[in-house]
């Protein structure tokens, strides 16, 4: 069964932000992925949603929570910065059919550490685009390939 490991939708411009980045919040065409996102992924039946406390993911996963009635759980270890360790140890605590949303810097950090693993990606992106999704399999509680999906237009 796969996992959804998202990126957030676009946000503000990081430089233009006056204030704590963690507080920065998506950015209008950010919240046109977030719905888009959320329509393609409810189909999906998920069963949980875990983000980074970062205000961005969580906004990205709202309407999404909204569609299929599921609340947003806040796990530290998918933040900005957060230690390889700690981002595969989230996917190997999530259940099956998790839709994950952390950041541009923790989840090629992931995938690469699971490729190390041995998992298969069918096609790695050049960039991790903004609202972009890595569906992880895993069988036996082993990750054994992934597809990227690009973001929503």
């Amino acid at each position: 069964m796969p996992i959804y490991f998202v990126r957030h939708a676009k946000a503000g411009s990081r430089s233009a932000w006056i204030g704590d980045d963690r507080d920065r919040p998506l950015a209008d065409n950010g919240w046109e992925q977030a719905h888009a996102l959320a329509a393609r992924l409810s189909a999906l039946n998920p069963s949980v949603l875990w983000s980074s406390p970062h205000l961005r993911c969580q906004q990205t996963l709202q309407p999404l929570g909204k569609v299929c009635g599921l609340e947003i759980v806040i796990d530290s270890r998918l933040k900005e910065e957060s230690p390889l360790e700690k981002s595969l140890a989230v996917l190997d605590d999530a259940p099956d059919n998790a839709v994950l949303c952390s950041h541009g810097d923790v989840i090629p950090d992931a995938v690469n550490g699971l490729i190390r693993r041995g998992m298969d990606v069918d096609n790695i992106p050049r960039a991790l685009k903004k609202g972009s999704v890595f569906v992880l399999h895993r069988e036996n509680g082993v990750y054994i390939r992934a597809e990227y999906w690009e973001p929503p237009k």
